[in-house]
């Protein structure tokens, strides 16, 4: 099986503009790409008889030099990156491929390894054209190295993940099976299959910064665009939304790791973050809370450790039905916290409720 190992890169300042540089030519070659297959493209439309023959990174060279002091693995696997979107695009599974801008693409780029380039000696690992940058292993792994991810992140920290071919993890089964309802006053609701209901609570963890993003952001908009005290300050705000985002990431491994230690069925009801951000009361509070990542995260470890995750039915009404009879008592505004079954009088807290129809479903699975 397949599976990345992120790690710390601490590059010397020649590594770390090595790695800028590299980043900006992967950019520039993708966009370059992109804009002649556009044109080859037109091109053909005018003229049928045209024979379609896209251009390759190292087309490009003679004309942009500066593109030699890039690692040549990174550019072919933009070009790859560019052939896998049009092939998307063409099978109807995704958009037209987009530019990539400064601000709002990824900064990372990708490099193979061949013929063992890319290998861990002590607390260094070797990555193409670069050498050997210092790094903090964290985590260790059992197999073979397949290709090497650097990124860079907002306040100039740089990461480096690792695919790894290793053997498949047999993994001792879990105990219960579990019924997961989210909301934003709890996080998640989980009841396994003794009835035990557990409450988590949501950290809100932009929340509890807004105030310091407000007074970073206003701090940077007085300052002159381009100066050195607006990158100072750029960097503050940079700083503390990188802050919540890893707050966030740590509290969201924990708890869907340790929702896949102990439970061997899982049943998670299926939310539309995008639809339900349309409610301008709400929007905030369900960015902050993350529960497309939090979903992300238990598929995957669910396919690790060999779990089963059941996603419920989009419709599936698991507020209103009634865990004791079955009886579908009609939908109810988000205000109404607890309710009283109206066919056989059982009183019941809506999340809790929620999360035991969830777990009837794994029973019957």
């Amino acid at each position: 099986m397949l599976r990345a190992y992120k790690y710390r890169l601490y590059p010397t300042e020649a590594q770390a503009l090595f790695f800028v540089k590299t980043i900006g030519c992967t950019r520039f070659i993708y966009n370059r790409l992109l804009a002649d297959r556009i044109a080859i493209y037109e091109a053909t439309k005018q003229n049928p008889g045209i024979k379609q023959k896209f251009p390759t990174p190292a087309s490009y060279k003679p004309e942009f030099p500066f593109l030699r002091e890039a690692d040549s693995l990174a550019l072919a696997n933009a070009n790859l990156n560019l052939n896998e979107a049009f092939e998307k695009f063409f099978t109807g599974s995704g958009g037209f491929p987009k530019f990539k801008t400064k601000r709002h693409s990824r900064a990372s780029y990708t490099t193979n390894n061949q013929h063992g380039t890319v290998r861990i000696e002590g607390e260094k690992i070797r990555l193409p054209k670069i050498g050997f940058v210092r790094f903090k292993q964290h985590r260790l792994f059992h197999g073979l190295i397949r290709s090497a991810t650097i990124s860079m992140t907002r306040t100039r920290k740089f990461f480096v993940s690792l695919l790894i071919l290793e053997q498949e993890i047999e993994s001792a089964p879990g105990n219960h099976l579990v019924g997961i309802d989210l909301g934003l006053q709890h996080f998640a609701i989980l009841t396994n299959d003794n009835l035990v209901t557990k409450k988590v609570i949501n950290p809100r963890f932009f929340r509890k910064s807004e105030e310091k993003i407000k007074r970073a952001q206003r701090a940077m908009s007085r300052k002159k665009v381009g100066s050195k005290n607006r990158e100072k300050a750029r960097l503050i705000l940079a700083k503390k939304h990188e802050k919540i985002a890893n707050q966030r990431n740590d509290f969201l491994h924990k708890l869907s790791k340790s929702i896949v230690d102990e439970n061997q069925v899982i049943v998670i009801e299926t939310l539309k973050p995008k639809n339900m951000i349309q409610d301008s009361h709400l929007a905030k509070s369900i960015s902050d809370a993350s529960w497309s990542e939090f979903i992300r995260q238990l598929k995957y470890k669910a396919t690790f450790y060999g779990r089963t995750l059941i996603t419920a039915d989009q419709w599936f009404a698991s507020t209103q039905i009634c865990s004791c009879c079955g009886k579908d008592d009609g939908q109810k505004p988000l205000g109404v916290r607890t309710w009283t079954c109206s066919s056989c009088g059982a009183d019941h807290d809506r999340d809790v409720n929620a999360s035991i129809n969830l777990l009837l479903l794994a029973k019957n699975h």
